[in-house]
């Protein structure tokens, strides 16, 4: 399946995806998403620019795990501020897409 994108603001996009049952906070499980990359799967993809500063930009992920629990990842979209576990769903964004 490719990913989907959305551009919003990061609230509407953790807005959306509530309503459509991603409540599982992804950030609070970054080793595990490090650790085993295959067990997760990107669904939606929003990615927010900010109007003036770019350390305003802000990619979220809506995300199911293998054992289908649906969630959220909210990550800075800089090469700054991305961390280790934001990196992996970047790599796995790309290849959703080329499948």
């Amino acid at each position: 399946m490719k990913n989907r994108y959305h551009y919003a603001s990061v609230l509407k996009a953790l807005e959306e995806l509530k309503a459509m049952d991603f409540v599982v906070d992804f950030n609070l499980q970054e080793d595990a998403i490090m650790s085993n990359p295959e067990n997760y799967q990107i669904l939606h993809i929003y990615r927010y620019e900010g109007d003036t500063n770019p350390d305003e930009e802000a990619i979220v992920y809506g995300i199911k795990s293998s054992t289908g629990e649906k969630g959220v990842f909210v990550a800075g979209f800089s090469p700054n501020s991305e961390s280790h576990a934001a990196q992996v769903l970047h790599e796995l964004s790309i290849k959703g897409n080329k499948q």
